[in-house]
């Protein structure tokens, strides 16, 4: 596997080597010796969380706060996103720095976002199964948000607003201006 830096510091982004022949394909998806390696993390995964999403669901930008922040592992099992993650660590020299790439079935990346950094996605095809792992419990009290369209991160979600779904839930999250004031 490749693991590329970003322009946030700590998260990357994880190119498998795929071997395919007649019978289909195989890659390893997660080798912790080889990532501890090549990054310099060491998480230890907990928890692994599954949704199933259609054309334009836009879910995010969430993270937890405080003792229960988690770092993720992400990818796409079928279907195509964009994957957004942004660094809300406050002294990071890379706070507010925004990641986009595109996780799909067919090119198998995974982007790797430390602790601290809010995480969103856009569904671009059909339908799409995201899969994450955590290496922190989930905890209700402790979610956190900055919103979607915030015209100071500026995000291109690549789909027209007009084809957008959002939770009620995230169309009121607070900028990233109001969360850093916070």
């Amino acid at each position: 596997m490749k693991i590329n830096k970003t322009n946030i510091e700590g998260c990357f982004e994880i190119v498998p080597r795929v071997f395919e022949d007649e019978r289909g394909y195989f890659f390893e998806s997660f080798n912790q010796s080889t990532f501890e390696m090549e990054t310099g993390a060491k998480p230890f995964f907990v928890q692994d969380n599954q949704s199933l999403s259609t054309r334009g669901v836009l879910r995010g930008l969430h993270f937890q706060k405080g003792v229960h922040a988690q770092a993720k592992l992400v990818r796409v099992l079928d279907g195509e996103v964009l994957d957004v993650a942004v660094d809300l660590r406050p002294g990071s020299k890379t706070l507010g720095n925004i990641v986009r790439t595109i996780l799909s079935s067919e090119n198998q990346k995974q982007l790797f976002i430390p602790r601290g950094c809010a995480h969103g996605f856009v569904t671009l095809s059909e339908t799409a199964t995201f899969f994450y792992k955590c290496d922190n419990f989930y905890n209700k009290a402790s979610e956190g948000g900055v919103l979607y369209n915030d015209s100071e991160l500026n995000i291109d979600w690549v789909l027209d607003t007009s084809e957008l779904i959002i939770s009620d839930k995230d169309k009121i999250l607070p900028t990233l201006n109001e969360f850093v004031a916070d």
